[in-house]
């Protein structure tokens, strides 16, 4: 979906594909034929832009095969799709039944994910549309917190900045920018914005900046204008935003909202929470953690790192954070120019939900992300972005 801002500029807006986990390019068809498409049909579409995510065979089978990587590019033709960022974060296995810390390897000190988003960047500036010639793709916040020394964080700065060379000369080869952006996330090691600037600003490269996931900003009690000004005030440019909330506990002391939240303590994915008090953040690594004992503080409210749906709150006496996200969207593009052009709908966790919330089939499935899609666009309609056809 595009919308024209008011300075004249497109604003995208994507769903991410990692909703519906494929390992394979067979797998990535599949998806655009059995989901995206349906997606698109509910809401009237003739275009709909998707967020790829492509694991590592998928990408494998496309950088080998340029006959596979028309046929990807025809197929999203055929559907009325279009690709101008990628989510670059998982590798590989994120579909597994459990995926927890595994998502974060390999991380920037090993060569692998040089490779891979090397990969992934020569992939998308093929895919993007003719008439589009910036191409966004996010990655993880360099690695998770340990170990993580002196000498890993020098590996992953020359890592980035090697990437950052790559990007340059596939820019002068293809005419096409793309630009990586960091997903700051709790418990890694660069965990908020404010932990980006400092290795980010190491690389000193404009195509290498920040992705800002609104449910990650939230867990960890970032207030979204402080958090994109600084970012703005050290010079690191804002290349992606994925729009996605929070679950929010406002009396974790209360028995009920304890037996609320382990409804949403599943298997598959960490689920970081966080508390903000007097004397701090605190956090745990897991929902389970916190709910055990006395892991954290209950005398403020908890934040958990599970993607809700954006357009669908969970019931009382837990609520989400879509407001952090509405306030970080003015922040992004209310003002006279937008500091990002692209936006991600990232609601991954569907079919973690607790078994009451979630889709039974595919149908059920594609309503809900149309769902989605149409709060986000109403949320930027009242910024004052128009929806172009």
């Amino acid at each position: 979906m595009r919308f024209r801002h008011p300075d004249g500029s497109v604003v995208h807006l994507a769903y991410c594909t990692n909703v519906h986990p494929a390992e394979t390019l067979d797998g990535v068809l599949a998806q655009l034929r059995d989901h995206c498409e349906p997606v698109r049909k509910r809401l009237g579409r003739d275009r709909l832009g998707i967020g790829l995510w492509l694991a590592k065979d998928a990408a494998h089978a496309l950088v080998t095969d340029p006959a596979a990587l028309r046929g990807l590019r025809n197929e999203l033709d055929r559907r009325g799709l279009e690709v101008v960022t990628l989510n670059g974060f998982p590798y590989e296995g994120f579909g597994a039944e459990e995926v927890k810390y595994r998502v974060y390897k390999p991380d920037w000190t090993d060569p692998e994910r040089l490779s891979h988003t090397t990969d992934l960047a020569r992939l998308l500036a093929a895919l993007l549309p003719d008439d589009v010639v910036e191409g966004t793709i996010s990655t993880l916040p360099l690695a998770w917190r340990t170990p993580f020394d002196t000498t890993r964080a020098e590996a992953a700065r020359s890592a980035l900045t090697a990437l950052a060379q790559r990007l340059d000369a596939l820019a002068e080869l293809t005419g096409k920018s793309i630009r990586i952006g960091l997903e700051p996330e709790p418990g890694c090691t660069v965990e908020t914005t404010g932990d980006a600037i400092a290795p980010l600003t190491a690389v000193g490269h404009d195509r290498i900046g920040v992705c800002v996931d609104t449910c990650h900003l939230a867990t960890s009690f970032e207030d979204p204008r402080t958090a994109l000004d600084a970012l703005a005030v050290a010079g690191i440019p804002v290349v992606k935003s994925q729009l996605s909330a929070a679950l929010h506990a406002e009396h974790p002391h209360l028995p009920e909202v304890r037996e609320a939240l382990a409804a949403f303590d599943e298997p598959r994915f960490l689920h970081q929470t966080r508390t903000k008090t007097d004397t701090g953040l605190h956090g745990t690594d897991d929902l389970g953690e916190s709910l055990a004992g006395d892991a954290l503080p209950e005398s403020a409210p908890w934040r958990a790192h599970f993607h809700v749906p954006l357009h669908a709150a969970p019931a009382p006496p837990l609520t989400s954070t879509l407001p952090v996200l509405k306030d970080t969207l003015a922040q992004l593009v209310g003002g006279p120019d937008p500091r990002t052009r692209h936006l991600e709908v990232e609601t991954y966790t569907w079919q973690a939900l607790p078994p009451d919330l979630r889709p039974r089939s595919r149908p059920q499935l594609a309503d809900g992300i149309a769902a989605e899609l149409t709060l986000a666009r109403d949320l930027l309609t009242d910024l004052g972005l128009k929806e172009l056809p």
